[in-house]
């Protein structure tokens, strides 16, 4: 007998557009990890150079197996490094940012969809099961950098 899987919540596609609220950047504490595109990205937007924007706005965070990876600080209040009344680094930033609310995490289920506290989830953009399923690859094949601890 197959084995038949069975499809996520989101097969139809999801409706979803940023109202630039900045729910997601403020107030609570959290990591965005970066990879190592992200970084020239950033490097390439503000015209820096790469271990520059890791000293001045990265951190590196202990995580299980004795290794770090790396993160963008948070300024107090838990509000992201480059928040300043919107992101200051919008069209370049981290692909954690830039495939939200489209997580592994947030797709486990549609409880977990629905219960993002964020106004655009269910509104506005449609996006289609393949762009949603690229998103999740592309968190995957993007590694977060990571060092020995």
């Amino acid at each position: 007998m197959m084995n038949k899987r069975k499809k996520p919540f989101y097969s139809d596609g999801l409706h979803f557009s940023c109202t630039r609220c900045s729910a997601c950047c403020r107030h609570e504490p959290g990591y965005v990890f970066l990879s190592e595109n992200d970084l020239e990205l950033l490097a390439e937007a503000l015209k820096m150079k790469y271990i520059d924007i890791v000293e001045k706005y990265c951190r590196w965070v202990p995580v299980p197996g004795g290794e770090k990876q790396l993160s963008l600080r948070e300024k107090s209040g838990f509000d992201c490094i480059f928040w300043q009344d919107g992101c200051t680094v919008y069209q370049a930033r981290p692909l954690q940012c830039r495939t939200f609310p489209f997580w592994k995490s947030t797709l486990s289920g549609r409880n977990a969809w629905e219960s993002l506290l964020c106004p655009g989830i269910g509104k506005g953009t449609f996006y289609s099961r393949e762009y949603i399923e690229n998103c999740l690859i592309q968190r995957n094949a993007e590694q977060i950098l990571t060092r020995r601890a």
